[in-house]
């Protein structure tokens, strides 16, 4: 069954019910992945599913689609920075659940009552998906040629040597 993303949930009532969410969340509503942005346009569909694995470990699966407004570091223009995402992350309660969880599944710590901020955790991971160095794949790599015949500079008088004659001792 799939639902439009409520602000808060029991995480807990959600994967016992199995449940799954999608749409799609403006960009513009995310104050702090604006923060990385160009600018706040488009938006960002979503999967969000609950549920429990073969090992019986709650979690919950993200799928995101979004075209993050960027600027490229090269040639500071806007660009669409692509970005396709799954990740599953652990439902846990305690820090020491962690280490129970496979290899490449993320804990989220939630508290005994389960709330979870669905929005802040696509927000999440958005924010983590935003290259350090943004550089629009298409833009021309700017390099720099030097010809290998630069001729050394003159050598120029030392300033100092009309000194260093009056020091000299004297006959």
């Amino acid at each position: 069954m799939s639902a439009s993303l409520p602000p808060v949930l029991d995480a807990w009532r959600m994967v016992a019910a199995k449940r799954r969410f999608e749409g799609r969340l403006p960009l513009s509503g995310m104050t702090r992945l604006r923060e990385g942005l160009m600018d706040a346009e488009g938006d960002c569909r979503y999967e969000m599913e609950f549920g429990r694995d073969s090992l019986d470990l709650r979690y919950v699966e993200i799928r995101l689609e979004a075209e993050l407004p960027l600027q490229c570091q090269r040639t500071l223009e806007r660009f669409l920075h692509p970005v396709q995402l799954v990740q599953r992350l652990g439902l846990i309660t305690d820090e020491a659940q962690e280490a129970a969880l496979p290899e490449g599944m993320e804990p989220i710590l939630l508290d005994a009552h389960g709330e979870l901020h669905p929005a802040e955790l696509v927000e999440d991971e958005l924010i983590l998906a935003i290259p350090v160095v943004p550089i629009d794949p298409r833009s021309m790599e700017v390099t720099a040629e030097w010809p290998a015949d630069i001729e050394e500079e003159e050598v120029k008088p030392n300033p100092f040597a009309a000194l260093a004659a009056l020091k000299a001792p004297k006959k």
